[in-house]
């Protein structure tokens, strides 16, 4: 792609298709064999991958298909945690209802995150360039309490345990050909902690990798709804060291705030402007799309820019999914042909 002048490319998750929801349930129940399972979860990767390369995205993903609320179900591959009681069952589904764990030992990831394997397959179906995401440290530590302290003193603790679990899954995955990384962190606006200890978290997630990577920084979209405060500007003072060729960033449901000071937060790094509100059911226009791209263009050069939404789009429908897309990839071409002259 780096001879294409504004690549459209996703952040991650795609929406389920509403038949998959479905058969999720029957999974759960045990009502599908283990081939039925398979094909179900293979034929939702089908499916994601279909919506992004027929909307015309240069870089797909697999659309995180195999993955339940982002990083609930990397739980599932873990040892030494215990899910603890839900705090509330009823009403509207928010930030305090996702299953909670704690550690009863050292927690630890045997058979490694599973994401080889999602990219084995995903390489074999897609026909665009393919980009492979990964829950960073902090996020993946995001619904584990260490309150009681005893296997961990406190959560940046349990995070630093995370790292070399991270950290050899994304070396198999540049090992097996990946050369498209992004490491998703946006619990870096919801987590009490520091930006230099965010940076050395990441830093050493991705010591080592032989790959392009990007990091993807947004601020939370459970239910389409952000958590904490929606500002770069305290997260990143210490991240022009960061071992990142791009940046991720959420710009579009923000009213492109902060856009002036994306080169700054960059530092000469590639930027990936959301320019498409995954928290909102308004179809936003081409134009509004290319606008917004414009006013990026103004602070960055366009050689150094990647086109997608703020997020990913797990938590819409997917024939809205699919439409902000297509709207994402026109506007991506009107002001490529503007700069282009073609």
């Amino acid at each position: 792609m780096s001879d294409l002048l504004l690549p459209t490319t996703v952040v991650g998750s795609h929406a389920y298709p509403g038949w998959f929801f479905t058969a999720l349930e029957e999974i759960e129940q045990g009502r599908y064999g283990s081939t039925d399972a398979r094909e179900a979860v293979d034929d939702a990767v089908n499916a994601a991958i279909l919506d992004q390369e027929r909307a015309g995205v240069d870089i797909i993903s697999d659309g995180e298909m195999r993955r339940w609320y982002f990083v609930q179900s990397f739980y599932r591959r873990m040892q030494g945690l215990e899910r603890l009681p839900e705090l509330r069952k009823t009403g509207v589904y928010g930030y305090d209802m996702p299953p909670r764990y704690r550690p009863v030992a050292p927690v630890t990831v045997p058979q490694g995150l599973g994401i080889v394997e999602e990219a084995r397959y995903a390489r074999r179906v897609a026909r665009h360039p393919l980009k492979v995401t990964c829950p960073g440290p902090l996020t993946l530590s995001i619904h584990i309490q260490t309150r009681d302290q005893s296997f961990y003193k406190d959560r940046l603790e349990l995070c630093w345990s995370f790292v070399p679990v991270i950290n050899a899954e994304l070396k198999a995955l540049a090992a097996e050909g990946v050369d498209f990384l992004q490491i998703d962190e946006p619990s870096y606006a919801i987590v009490p902690g520091t930006a230099k200890d965010y940076l050395d978290l990441y830093n050493a997630t991705v010591a080592g990798v032989e790959a392009k990577i990007a990091l993807h920084v947004c601020f939370g979209n459970l239910g389409s709804r952000p958590r904490g405060p929606r500002r770069y500007a305290p997260l990143f003072p210490t991240f022009h060291e960061a071992r990142a060729d791009q940046f991720v960033l959420e710009f579009a449901n923000r009213e492109m705030k902060e856009i002036e000071r994306v080169k700054e937060f960059c530092d000469g790094r590639e930027a990936g402007l959301g320019v498409v509100d995954v928290k909102s059911f308004y179809v936003e226009p081409v134009e509004e799309i290319a606008a917004r791209i414009r006013e990026g263009l103004q602070y960055i050069g366009p050689e150094k820019v990647f086109i997608n939404p703020d997020c990913g789009f797990f938590q819409l429908p997917r024939w809205l999914a699919v439409l902000k897309l297509r709207r994402m990839v026109e506007a991506a071409q009107l002001v490529r042909r503007e700069l282009t002259g073609g």
